[in-house]
């Protein structure tokens, strides 16, 4: 990775020791709308300038601090390409949370996160945690394609947690997560694993997969 810089919010590490709860992400979304800069924003906090397209599906783990307790997230960032439409529901399944990815300058993107939330609220658990995210939003000011408007208006009439961020510089992306933690551990306190060991560990665990 070249050019990376470092996340200073409000992302916090793993404490050693500490018990705590447990739960599993999945990101969808297209190619190219950053699921996977997103996703190393947040765990490494840093933004791949050049990075492969994602074969299959790969792993990370991240541990949130919140509310005096502690959440670990088992986050797994999806291909986005159509061949591997199929194996989706392998990954959101079982899943608390998922963060649907768009590119706010690509409206064709927009569209198919509208798709993928319709086909969690089938298909995946019944009372899954969805963020609708707009990625790229550093570019918005000359080439936003999505309006804000009709991007919350969506997310407020299926009941999803809506932010417009920047994997590449960082904006909102620790602040999505971290409502996600605030929300599985006071909405849903018995969807997760409890009792988990959660012990210093590396951040990223290969899964054999690019991305």
């Amino acid at each position: 990775m070249s050019s990376a810089r470092r996340n200073t919010g409000p992302r916090t590490a793993p404490v050693g020791g500490q018990r705590g709860h447990q739960a599993k992400l999945v990101l969808l979304g297209d190619q190219g709308v950053g699921k996977s800069s997103i996703a190393l924003r947040f765990v490494r906090g840093q933004f791949p300038e050049h990075s492969e397209a994602t074969v299959g599906a790969a792993f990370l783990t991240q541990t949130i601090q919140t509310q005096g307790q502690s959440l670990k997230l088992d986050i797994w960032d999806t291909a986005g390409q159509e061949r591997y439409h199929s194996l989706a529901p392998m990954y959101y399944r079982g899943a608390q949370a998922a963060v649907v990815v768009y590119d706010i300058n690509n409206a064709n993107t927009f569209n198919r996160a509208v798709t993928w939330v319709k086909e969690l609220r089938q298909q995946a658990t019944g009372n899954i945690i969805i963020v609708l995210a707009g990625n790229k939003a550093d570019l918005a000011a000359e080439h936003r394609a999505v309006a804000t408007e009709e991007a919350r208006a969506f997310a407020e009439e299926n009941g999803l947690i809506f932010a417009e961020a920047s994997a590449r510089t960082g904006l909102a992306i620790n602040e999505m997560f971290l409502m996600i933690a605030h929300k599985l551990l006071t909405k849903s306190p018995g969807n997760f694993n409890q009792g988990v060991r959660l012990t210093n560990e590396e951040e990223t665990k290969s899964s054999g997969c690019k991305c």
